[in-house]
């Protein structure tokens, strides 16, 4: 090495040494620190205020006794801890009998709609060249825009005349409901799986049966979890769709029955935010121990691999 080299060598090394750096508006600064986006910061924490807050209320109030609730103050946190709301709430709702019915409905829903918008998402992505599949996709989306206020006489008299006014009837129109939006996110992630796939299981001799329950199914996992989060949050806090197609009261869902005690609960108010809370909460848990898949299901979508 010559001694003209020998400077150069030496800025190098002392260069490589020094922390990565960066040049941004005329100032260096490391790299890997990003600048922090106040704006969108200050957006997210008022967002994130706007659902804690009542949270918070809902929890302080579910716990304050009935002489509490009365003072004046949502916010003050209860002292003592009193759980009377909770054990008259338990017995005025019938609590344990609603929640069965809300868990058949919701599991009903939730599994009907990832099964029937896998299978009806793999036939129009791989036969979306045939007209008849493309109208179909077309069609179901249509089937987005139309509400069930909309629809709800009709169905409503539909499923009492053929004794779905029940439960059962419930699952079904959920996830009728449930079905386009869930084939629209199935559909753009089918897309994302290669061909090759499927051609190479059909040379080792699988059938199409084979090949979806096999391989592409399993394929799914990421965006059913995303489907099966919709329709699990949909069926569980349904309130309309319940509340007129189920004519036996003793058949009703949480929701409903939170509304058939609203009376009793207009001047208890711990008893009925107590109620609230032990509905709301096991859907705040799934969706919690769910949210990362929602969020991969919903990205790998969105990109071709």
């Amino acid at each position: 090495m010559t001694a003209l080299n020998q400077p150069a060598l030496a800025f190098e090394q002392a260069d490589l040494a020094l922390p990565a750096r960066r040049r941004t508006g005329g100032r260096f600064r490391r790299v890997g620190m990003e600048r922090v986006n106040w704006s969108a910061t200050t957006i997210l924490v008022l967002c994130s205020v706007t659902v804690l807050l009542p949270l918070y209320v809902t929890i302080t109030m579910a716990l304050k006794s009935g002489a509490q609730v009365v003072d004046g103050n949502a916010f003050s946190f209860p002292a003592p801890i009193s759980f009377d709301g909770f054990v008259q709430a338990w017995t005025l709702t019938r609590f344990p009998v609603g929640l069965v019915i809300s868990l058949l409905v919701t599991a009903g829903t939730v599994a009907a709609t990832i099964v029937l918008a896998a299978f009806a998402s793999y036939a129009i992505a791989r036969n979306w060249d045939r007209k008849l599949f493309r109208y179909s996709f077309f069609y179901l989306l249509a089937a987005m825009f139309i509400p069930f206020p909309v629809v709800a006489l009709p169905q409503i008299q539909l499923t009492g005349r053929v004794g779905l006014d029940n439960p059962a009837g419930v699952i079904i129109l959920a996830t009728m409901f449930q079905l386009s939006f869930s084939v629209l996110l199935f559909t753009a992630f089918l897309r994302s799986i290669p061909l090759e796939l499927e051609e190479s299981a059909r040379i080792d001799g699988a059938t199409t049966w084979q090949t979806f329950w096999r391989l592409i199914f399993p394929l799914l996992a990421p965006m059913s979890a995303t489907v099966g989060i919709f329709a699990f949050l949909y069926a569980w806090n349904d309130f309309m769709m319940p509340s007129l197609i189920i004519s036996d009261p003793a058949l009703q869902t949480l929701p409903v029955r939170q509304n058939l005690f609203q009376t009793q609960f207009s001047n208890n108010y711990n008893v009925a935010f107590a109620s609230y809370l032990m509905a709301m909460a096991p859907a705040i848990v799934a969706y919690l121990f769910t949210q990362r898949w929602v969020m991969a299901g919903v990205t790998q979508g969105a990109v071709k691999g």
